[in-house]
């Protein structure tokens, strides 16, 4: 398959779900987002060996798109994908590339278990695993859009791997490939990296069930108000649900949030309640 015979940085969007696979700023989580504008969207294709058709994908942080062995759920068949830099030659972060038709394509572990993206209700929404799964169902199907070619690359992707490797857990250093990639990409306007947004669901009482859990969570980069009501309404299909918060006296009586939001993209912690709901 020549699409993969050589580097290139690329970014995959899910058919089913219609986001795009994602490096969480985490450095170790990988999950769906709706754009696939930023860096944690592009992923670098190494292929292995002489293999026209198995390759590894390596996140903007350096790390391996890998297949886990740890369930994403008890009692679930899916497992973990992850971000890894393996400690030694791991088929986890090797994928067969599957081609269906067009720019579409399924991948799929050394082991037989495609890569898979979840939307429903959470904690499924925005998860990926690796399952065992017919090869027609669309939650595996995904769109390949190439951003960059990486002509006659320094590094082969041997040493990429061997450099990446030495790397401590603890470091955020990005590699030279994440370096190299970001000196030939086309320059775009800086971004916000985004808040963490978590979030419980109050019911039509406005009572949450479990307020000592810390809730859910996801990175919020927009701006306003609206744009985080809206983004919550999607995530959580709650189409009239309402942004409340906490009285910073007392924290038992909810808010709406309406007029801004607070500076310097601090964490936010935040209550949806149903507008019937009174509060």
């Amino acid at each position: 398959m020549e699409f993969f015979q050589k580097d290139k940085i690329i970014r995959i969007r899910n058919s089913h779900v219609n986001k795009y696979l994602s490096a969480d700023d985490d450095e170790e989580t990988v999950t769906l987002d709706r754009n696939g504008e930023t860096k944690n969207a592009r992923w670098t294709v190494q292929p292995v060996g002489d293999s026209h058709n198995v390759i590894r994908l390596k996140s903007c942080y350096g790390k391996y798109l890998t297949a886990s062995n740890e369930r994403f759920l008890l009692g679930a068949a899916g497992k973990k994908v992850i971000q890894l830099n393996p400690s030694q030659d791991d088929s986890s972060v090797e994928w067969e590339t599957v081609v269906r038709e067009g720019s579409k394509i399924k991948l799929k572990t050394r082991y037989g278990n495609y890569l898979r993206a979840h939307g429903g209700l959470p904690p499924w929404r925005n998860s990926v695993t690796h399952d065992h799964l017919s090869a027609t169902q669309d939650s595996i199907s995904w769109d390949v859009d190439v951003v960059e070619f990486l002509i006659n690359p320094q590094v082969t992707a041997e040493t990429e791997l061997t450099l990446s490797r030495r790397r401590t857990s603890h470091s955020r250093t990005p590699s030279f490939l994440s370096l190299r990639s970001d000196q030939n990409s086309v320059v775009s306007p800086p971004k916000s990296d985004g808040r963490t947004i978590y979030y419980h669901v109050a019911d039509e009482e406005g009572h949450v069930d479990d307020e000592s859990t810390v809730g859910y969570a996801f990175t919020f980069r927009g701006n306003s108000v609206a744009e985080l009501t809206q983004t919550l309404r999607e995530e959580t299909c709650l189409e009239d649900a309402v942004v409340c918060t906490r009285s910073p006296l007392d924290g038992s009586k909810l808010f709406p949030l309406r007029l801004q939001l607070p500076p310097n993209n601090g964490t936010l912690h935040v209550v949806l309640v149903s507008s019937c709901a009174s509060l």
